[in-house]
């Protein structure tokens, strides 16, 4: 009886330690409040286990978390559920787009201590591709891969339009000092309900991906970035691997209040565009693909996982991504 319950007890303590062993979270990083950890998630396969940590970098008006809803939606839950370690990060939801990247640049070396990784997999979407491109020319030796998703390289006609707005003489500087001060004060809330209290700044972050500012900004970090008008840029430099993918779909799910406005701004753009950001002006390094049915939002599964049924799920894709990498050996 005795060797019975010897056995049963070594049994359950196996199971326990199985189950721990599988218990995993990703974690939600910000600069002055480093890395807290979420629920646990369960991790059901080794698909999308990279070498190294994947961490995230969001867009214009963008965040981590806020209260229950990921920037990414559903998008860390998924890569750690299949054996990656994720980070996602907080920057300004409106900066230059050197600010951002010198924040995000933070973050990454807070998130290298951490986890005691020797690099990071970054993966930015929008704006996030400029913080990323930031970090991995800032430290290449501690970045494996760059992926820009959506990321408007090379400026934007719908900021360019904006732009020209706040130039209209004595209309302009009235409108823009009253749509800044509105748009700031806005995201100054939402960065304290998300846990951070970053300085805002709208008319920085809109001169930042007008055509001339990202032309000044490829001009110091052209890392990635094609030199033909539509073509792909160098695949790795300086020892950091750079991949892109992107959409060109609008309206993509009629439940989806924000697509008609997606719809809208997409009038603006000469060539294929996801409603803010051109196919040729999203290609960083190896492009993967640049035309999903999927608009700016759907990149990242939003508005709340409500895109195309009839397009490869947002979540595949990162999925696909994550197991490239690994495979690859980063």
């Amino acid at each position: 009886m005795k060797k019975l319950l010897t056995q049963s007890a070594l049994a359950a303590t196996l199971l326990t330690g199985a189950v721990a062993a599988q218990a995993a979270s990703y974690q939600v990083c910000s600069v002055s409040g480093g890395c807290t950890s979420t629920g646990s998630i369960w991790v059901t396969s080794s698909y999308t286990q990279t070498k190294y940590p994947i961490v995230l970098a969001h867009g214009m008006a963008g965040f981590a978390k806020l209260g229950p809803v990921d920037y990414w939606y559903g998008i860390p839950q998924d890569l750690v559920s299949g054996g990656a370690k994720v980070y996602s990060t907080q920057v300004a939801s409106f900066q230059s787009s050197e600010v951002r990247g010198e924040q995000l640049l933070t973050q990454v070396k807070t998130i290298l201590a951490i986890s005691g990784a020797a690099k990071v997999n970054l993966i930015g979407h929008s704006h996030g591709n400029q913080s990323i491109r930031y970090v991995a020319a800032a430290i290449p030796t501690k970045v494996a891969s760059a992926t820009g998703v959506g990321g408007p390289n090379k400026g934007s006609p719908v900021a360019d339009v904006i732009k020209g707005v706040t130039n209209i003489p004595g209309v302009g500087t009235i409108t823009a000092t009253t749509l800044s001060s509105v748009i700031n004060a806005f995201f100054l809330l939402i960065d304290n309900v998300a846990g951070e209290s970053y300085r805002q700044d709208a008319l920085a972050g809109l001169d930042s991906l007008t055509t001339a500012g990202a032309t000044a900004f490829n001009a110091k970090y052209p890392q990635g970035i094609p030199t033909t008008a539509c073509g792909e840029g160098a695949y790795t430099v300086n020892g950091v691997r750079y991949y892109s993918w992107s959409g060109t779909g609008h309206l993509t799910n009629v439940l989806d209040i924000v697509d008609p406005a997606l719809a809208l701004t997409s009038v603006v753009f000469p060539e294929a565009n996801d409603g803010l950001v051109g196919r040729c002006s999203s290609h960083l390094g190896q492009v993967l693909r640049d035309n999903y049915n999927m608009n700016h939002l759907d990149e990242v599964n939003q508005l709340f996982g409500l895109v195309s049924l009839f397009e490869t799920n947002p979540k595949s894709v990162y999925r696909a991504q994550a197991n490239r990498l690994k495979s690859a050996g980063y």
